[in-house]
Parts: structure tokens; sequence; C-alpha cells
């Protein structure tokens, strides 16, 4: 009798985790459809590749693709518990960890680029330029990569070589093999978000103060430069809910090994999925130049052509 309930309860767990499984193939295959066609969007049209605002929404579209897909093939490979060599999960954290600050970190650059459209608009074709804007994506990358740099070079001088040779079930835990390194960690990711958090306060602030003056025309752009940057500071605080999914997860796991996988579920779906479906909303949606480029390509129809060539 208990063998029997034993294997039906395994059933019944495997049976969870395959449709868990399929419903998040489901999700991951619809955002990247809609991100793939928004960056195809993006390179059809000379307004588009020559704005500082959509190169900057073009480079969290190829990021937050990137993310998706990396995520998810770690996602499968922890769920069907597929090992694999040390040095292979190295390589496979290190886009994921990479995309998490470049998301955010752009999204701080276009709360900004909001910041000078509405306060300083004599001066935003000077300073929002295309040019500019592959600066701020080169700097936006350097220090993307900066903090994982600092974990690798904890982490291999904490390993012997031995370690690189064996097979494991990869995730970015597994490269943390001491407290103190994830401490390191979260430390630095606290650091660049309360950065963030607080140029995005101040964009916030800054356009709040021009919309108390502003009247007419000026005043409804005002509004809707306002409601991107509250858009954009919500998309930031569900990235920085994710810093803390590690710590929760892995005392969840102290105390169920089945609530942890139900735990990481949600908290990849919440916190890792839904950030990047708000990108699509704020510019591809939101925006009426784009929403009409977007309908003249996808839906077929030429006689939309009231957005510049």
């Amino acid at each position: 009798m208990t063998n029997n309930s034993s294997l039906d309860a395994g059933k019944s767990s495997g049976r969870l985790i395959n449709d868990r499984v399929i419903f998040i193939q489901v999700l991951v295959a619809v955002l990247l459809c809609i991100n793939l066609t928004l960056i195809l969007t993006f390179f059809m049209k000379e307004i588009f590749y020559t704005n500082m605002r959509y190169i900057l929404f073009a480079n969290a579209l190829f990021s937050d693709c990137i993310n998706i897909i990396m995520t998810n093939v770690m996602l499968l490979f922890f769920n069907f518990s597929v090992p694999v060599q040390s040095w292979s999960c190295i390589f496979f954290c290190l886009l994921p960890s990479l995309c998490n600050y470049v998301t955010p970190l752009t999204l701080t650059a276009m709360s900004l680029e909001r910041y000078v459209a509405v306060c300083m608009p004599l001066r935003h074709a000077e300073l929002c330029t295309a040019g500019r804007a592959l600066q701020v994506i080169l700097i936006i990358h350097s220090l993307s990569i900066i903090p994982y740099i600092v974990v690798l070079i904890i982490f291999f001088s904490s390993v012997t070589f031995s370690f690189f040779t064996q097979h494991i079930i990869c995730s970015v835990d597994a490269l943390i093999l001491h407290r103190w390194q994830g401490h390191v960690r979260s430390a630095i990711s606290q650091f660049y978000f309360l950065i963030m958090c607080i140029l995005i306060a101040f964009s916030y602030v800054q356009i709040i103060k021009v919309a108390k003056a502003a009247s007419g025309n000026n005043k409804e752009s005002t509004r809707k430069g306002l409601r991107t940057v509250i858009l954009h500071a919500f998309q930031l605080f569900l990235c920085l809910i994710q810093l803390w999914t590690p710590f929760i997860e892995a005392a969840v796991l102290q105390i169920d090994f089945s609530l942890f996988i139900n735990v990481r579920y949600i908290n990849y779906i919440l916190f890792n999925l839904s950030p990047r479906c708000l990108s699509p909303l704020i510019y591809g949606l939101r925006d009426e130049t784009f929403l009409l480029a977007l309908k003249q390509y996808v839906f077929c129809c030429p006689f939309i052509d009231t957005v510049k060539r």
C-alpha cells in the first residue's frame, strides 16, 4: 500500500512539474515572439534607430530576450536534473547575470532621458543623440559586467581545479560556495539598485515640478512622461525583489524541498518574466509612433503611413 501511494505521489509530482514546464514554455514563447516582433519593427523605420529613446528600448528588448532564453534553459536543466560540467555552468550563469543588471540600468537611463525631454527640452536634441545612446549602452554593459567579475574572482579563489571537472545541476547558487560570497553579491546588487532608485526618484520629482507649472499640450506631454517613469519604477521594483528571491529560496529549501520547488516556480514567473512583460507595454503599445509602425508591419496595413520614414 505504501509503495503504491509513493508511486502515485511521484507520478503526481512529475505531472505537476511537466504541466508547469509546459506553461512556462508557452509563456516564454509568447514573450519572445512579442519582443522579436518589436525588435523587427525597431529596425524598419529610421526614426527609431536614430532616436535615443527607442535605441535604449531596443537594448532592453535584446537584454530581455537573452535573459528569458538563458534562464529558461537553466530552469529546464534544474527541473529535469540535467547535470553539466562546472565550467559550462559558469557560461550559462554569465549572460542571465549580466542581463539582470542591463535591464534595470537601461530603465534608469530611459527615465533620465524622459527627465531631459521634459525638464530640459531645449537641450534634449543635443544631449540625447543616437551617438550618445551608443555611449550610454556601452556604459550600461560595462557597469553590468562588474558585479559578475567580482563574483568570479571570489569564486576562482575559493575552488580547486578538480571542481571544474565535476558535473553539477547548474544554477547561480552553485557558484556561491560560502555564505559570505552570497552576502558580497547581495551587497553589490543592493548598492546598484539603491543608486538606480535614487536616479529614478530624482527624475520623477523633477518631472512633477515641471508638471505643476505646465499647461496645455506641455502638461499632457509631461503627464505622459510621468506615467512612463512610474512604470519604469515599478519594473525596477520587481527587479529589486528578484535580488532577494535566492535568500528566500535558500531558507525555504532548509524547510521542505517540494515547497522550495513551488516558491522557485512562482518567483520565476513574478520577478523574472513579469518585469519583461512591461517593456513591450510601455514603449510597444503606449507609444503612438511605435504602435502605428507595429500595425503597419505586423498587420500588413500599408495605408497606415503616418510614421515618418
